[in-house]
């Protein structure tokens, strides 16, 4: 039986809705609406087809149902016709890196993939089930995952922390012939480099123009650094806790130092605030704070794309006595590097052509259909979309389909 996953705020009965009066059952705490919202769940499984009588029973479950198990047994790829596996996504987390939570464990983190799936929903038309495992051990994590991957058409991970993340996503994606892929990586490297190129059009720059520093060497700064290259930026280099990954640098994980081989043209060392001296662009997903000379020192007609959350690396107050463009991850200042932007059409575009992977094409596709949306109404507080406009996901959708069957990764 086909199903769909919905917000379940449409009960009438009340039950799943905003009951209650307190934060916590049976505590004195005044009245939260997060906790209002999120009591017993913020998603449901609603069937698509009727059971209303003996002739539907019979032909949703047995024996109906034999006739396409034995033509799916017969012709494998006739799954995706007949069941919900060609529009559902997994979305697998260890609990272990949760937006600014950190290591919470796998309970604590279904809030999180709960509203990533009805994200997935809402913008994408994507049906999504969070999936959240009781281990953090790779090895674990990634047959788990193969073994549930029949039932699935994507897989999107979540808040799983570095490095262990990056060799999840490889393995898993070398061993299944379905998308993975990690969010925290790619989505955010495809939201920022939408707005940076929008960025340097306003300006009247291009990608090649720019250098830019990134604070934060975790899945985030080397996804994004990397992106950014393969579409050409001029040049960037990227920072972690004791300054540039450089090449000149002893303590460097695997991955930092072929983040090192790969970045840093200008054979930078040192601090941050040393690196951001005539930079063009700061990108912080990192955390801390930057300080107002360091962002002083920057470029004319930078920009500032301070993500952190709730408390961006860089004001946006002092942010913009120095730069022309300033962009966060908050809701409540223009330009906003929301992953949302992009995750659900991806992932529709990609579900629609049946692609075996999210190639590099298909998210460079995704960044310049989300550039393109925002268009002549460009401006310094307009270089990317909002996540409302309903423009964003079929723009997307279209363009990674379109990528996906020019790049030989489709099958239909």
């Amino acid at each position: 039986m086909a199903a769909e996953i919905v917000n379940p705020r449409s009960d009438s009965s009340g039950s799943r809705g905003a009951s209650g009066t307190t934060g916590h059952e049976g505590t004195d705490e005044p009245f939260d609406p997060a906790f209002a919202l999120h009591r017993g769940g913020k998603m449901a499984v609603q069937a698509t087809v009727p059971v209303r009588d003996k002739d539907d029973l019979s032909l949703a479950y047995t024996p109906g149902v034999a006739k396409v198990c034995s033509a799916i047994a017969e012709q494998p790829e006739l799954v995706h016709d007949y069941t919900w596996k060609s529009n559902v996504v997994a979305v697998v987390t260890d609990g272990t890196a949760v937006l600014g939570l950190g290591d919470i464990g796998p309970e604590a983190s279904l809030p999180v993939m709960e509203g990533k799936a009805i994200l997935f929903k809402q913008f994408g038309g994507v049906d999504a089930v969070p999936i959240a495992l009781a281990t953090t051990d790779v090895d674990e994590i990634i047959d788990t995952v193969v073994r549930l991957a029949p039932s699935f058409g994507g897989v999107n991970l979540e808040d799983i922390s570095a490095p262990r993340c990056f060799e999840i996503e490889r393995r898993l994606q070398e061993r299944l012939d379905i998308p993975v892929f990690h969010d925290d990586q790619h989505g955010t490297a495809v939201v920022t480099l939408a707005a940076l190129r929008n960025a340097a059009r306003l300006t009247g720059r291009t990608l090649g123009d720019l250098r830019a520093v990134i604070s934060g060497a975790g899945a985030a700064g080397v996804a994004i650094a990397k992106f950014l290259l393969e579409a050409g930026l001029g040049d960037v280099a990227v920072a972690d806790r004791k300054g540039v990954v450089s090449r000149d640098r002893d303590d460097l994980t695997p991955v930092k130092r072929e983040l090192a081989e790969l970045t840093n043209k200008a054979g930078l060392s040192g601090s941050l605030e040393s690196a951001l001296a005539g930079a063009d662009v700061f990108i912080g997903v990192s955390g801390g704070t930057v300080p107002e000379p360091a962002v002083a020192s920057m470029a004319p007609n930078s920009f500032v794309f301070a993500m952190a959350n709730p408390n961006p690396e860089v004001h946006p107050d002092i942010a913009h006595k120095y730069a022309a463009v300033v962009a966060t991850g908050r809701s409540d200042y223009p330009n906003q590097i929301n992953n949302v932007l992009a995750f659900p059409g991806i992932f529709a575009g990609a579900l629609q052509v049946r692609a075996s992977r999210i190639t590099e094409g298909m998210k460079i596709a995704a960044a310049d259909a989300l550039a393109d949306v925002v268009g002549e109404a460009l401006s310094a507080d307009y270089v990317i979309p909002s996540p409302f406009d309903e423009r964003v996901a079929p723009a997307v959708t279209a363009a990674v389909a379109a990528a996906a069957r020019a790049e030989g990764v489709a099958r239909r």
